[in-house]
């Protein structure tokens, strides 16, 4: 995270986005590496959380702003020679892996992720996605194809377990309470003494568990149980965090939370880190991802990097109340194929782009409760 985040950060306070702001705060500072500054942030953060989680939430303190100001204006001085270079992690040539009892079988695929990227693997259940995850993770021998991991000098199994972290949909159920398994994760990556402790404080606030951390596995919600197990493991400093269906066990709101989260927290300093997750979560996971690959019976039929090839028409989809009939006598002539699922419409054009075709509409008074360019969108094939 370089400097000019902090004037970021101050945009969000100024204009009330107290949630991210602290979030992000955590971040700039924890890149810095000095203990001092981090536990300050972790304690600053830990008022607000405790004043956010209240059942009678009281409006922000005075000194919180100005609290705020101080942390950035440290962290800013030492960030100024913080940075990190972006560096290949892991590229799959021609993978493939094939069931001898379900017959089910991933055809040959290519894929690569450097730091900070992040790589979406979309597609509907029982189509490989997980199969290519474990995969990539070292779990699943392949039948063919290769796979590279760039920094690790002798890439045996014990090392590519200690380089990837693999996050399952189905938690392993964990015993004791949560902050004791944090502390175990974090002594674990060699971590002791009053740094595991500033260290485990840090990704409670950072995650937002510090209420419940003497809570055991019983005590929370499955996207509770989802949001420690990705604590437990960033206490570890994997290189490469491989996430399947992550978003499956949490609330609409913390989809987008934790999946930003994780972008801020591959791209800092601290750890920089490549992601691959599988999801079925189309749009909030194109949001973030750098690719996204659609997989389709075990087949690759699409990826984001090479869309100007294989993309060779517009695609939108909406919802009206307005008919079929109306729809088609308004685009009239005009090159369009339109699609009804029941819910929306879809419509196809090589000759108009998403503006044309919602500015015909609009233009025309047709009511529009929902519209989406699904142009690039691996919407499309679903």
């Amino acid at each position: 995270m370089n400097p000019s985040a902090a004037g970021e950060i101050g945009d969000y306070l100024k204009h009330g986005d107290y949630s991210v702001a602290v979030r992000r705060t955590l971040d700039y500072c924890l890149d810095t590496g000095d203990d001092a500054l981090i536990e300050n942030a972790v304690n600053w953060s830990r008022e607000y959380h405790v004043n956010e989680n209240s059942k009678s939430a009281k409006p922000i303190p005075d000194n919180f702003i100005s609290e705020a100001e101080s942390i950035l204006q440290q962290a800013s001085k030492i960030q100024s020679g913080i940075s990190y270079q972006t560096k290949p992690l892991i590229s799959a040539e021609k993978i493939s892996k094939t069931y001898s009892g379900g017959g089910f079988s991933l055809k040959p695929i290519n894929v690569s992720v450097n730091t900070g990227n992040v790589l979406g693997v979309v597609g509907e259940n029982g189509n490989g996605k997980t199969t290519l995850l474990r995969c990539l993770a070292g779990q699943l021998a392949l039948d063919n194809g290769e796979i590279k991991y760039h920094l690790l000098q002798k890439p045996d199994a014990y090392a590519v377990k200690n380089h990837i972290a693999f996050i399952p949909q189905r938690i392993p159920k964990w015993y004791g309470l949560l902050k004791d398994n944090l502390h175990f994760s974090a002594s674990i990556a060699g971590v002791y003494g009053e740094k595991n402790n500033l260290m485990v404080n840090f990704m409670l606030e950072r995650l937002n568990l510090s209420s419940y951390a003497h809570l055991t596995w019983n005590q929370i919600s499955s996207g509770y149980r989802t949001r420690f197990e990705i604590a437990r493991i960033l206490l570890q400093k994997p290189r490469l965090l491989i996430l399947d269906e992550p978003l499956a066990n949490l609330d609409i709101n913390a989809q987008q939370t934790i999946l930003t989260d994780l972008i801020f927290m591959a791209k800092g300093a601290h750890n920089p880190m490549g992601i691959i997750l599988s999801s079925q979560q189309l749009h909030e996971v194109e949001k973030v991802a750098d690719t996204v690959i659609f997989i389709k019976q075990g087949n690759c039929l699409y990826s984001s990097n090479d869309r100007a090839e294989k993309i060779t028409s517009n695609a939108v989809e909406f919802e009206t109340a307005a008919g079929r009939e109306s729809i088609i006598e308004l685009f009239g002539a005009e090159n369009i194929e339109l699609q009804f699922n029941g819910g929306f419409y879809t419509i196809i054009s090589t000759a108009l782009s998403a503006q044309e075709i919602i500015g015909k509409m609009i233009a025309a008074q047709i009511a529009i409760t929902y519209f989406r360019d699904i142009t690039y969108s691996t919407k499309r094939f679903f």
